[in-house]
Order: structure tokens, then C-alpha cells, then sequence
């Protein structure tokens, strides 16, 4: 009777496939690659979710506030809106908003009082 395999010895099997009882090693591999992938996505993240916060640590309190509040609404809600005005409240001193409207508001005063064509 003739046996069905061959005598000639036969390709050697690819590393990634393992005998019965054997660790799967690249199983292992793959598995920690990719918790180290998902915990620097994820440092990163947060390292960008930071930037208006770290940009309004000099500026007033009232504004550091507010920066804050935009972005963690902006982490909990993912909407990207709030970090963009994160952002630009981090970027424009309050001071330089509130001084001119207060300047105008002076001048509103004075223009009511004397009147535009009074001389």
C-alpha cells in the first residue's frame, strides 16, 4: 500500500503559526503594540487638549476660567467648537475686548450728555 504523503520533506510553516499548546507570540506582540499605540494616542490628546489652557496660565483668573470651562466642555461634548474658542479667549487678553468696549461706552455717555451738534 502507498502512504498518501510524500518522502520529500515538507516547507517549514510560517513563524506566526504555532503547535498545539505553544504561546502564540505574536498574538502577544500585537496586544502590547497596540495598548502602547492607544496610550500615546491617547498622551497626545490630552497633550493637544491642553495647549489654550497652558497658553492662558499668565493671563487674569476671569479668563483662565473661562478658557478652562471651553475646554472641558469641549473634552466632554467633543465638540470642536469649544476648544476653538478655547483657543482664541487663550490667544486675545481680555483686556484688550473689555478696554475699547469701555472706551466707546464713555464716549456713548458723553456724546448722550452734550449732544452730537452741540458746539
Amino acid at each position: 500500500m502507498k502512504s498518501s504523503y510524500s518522502d520529500a520533506p515538507h516547507d517549514p510553516l510560517p513563524f506566526f503559526i504555532t503547535g498545539p499548546g505553544d504561546p502564540d507570540l505574536l498574538f502577544f506582540a500585537v496586544g502590547v503594540v497596540l495598548v502602547l499605540v492607544l496610550l500615546g494616542f491617547g498622551a497626545l490628546y490630552f497633550t493637544i487638549q491642553a495647549i489654550p489652557d497652558r497658553m492662558a496660565s499668565g493671563t487674569s483668573k476671569a479668563q483662565l476660567q473661562i478658557v478652562g470651562i471651553l475646554g472641558l466642555l469641549s473634552l466632554f461634548t467633543m465638540n470642536n467648537i469649544f476648544w476653538i474658542a478655547a483657543l482664541l479667549f487663550a490667544a486675545i487678553p481680555i483686556s484688550k475686548i473689555v478696554l475699547p468696549v469701555k472706551i466707546r461706552e464713555k464716549e456713548r455717555r458723553r456724546v448722550s450728555r452734550y449732544g452730537r451738534g452741540a458746539n
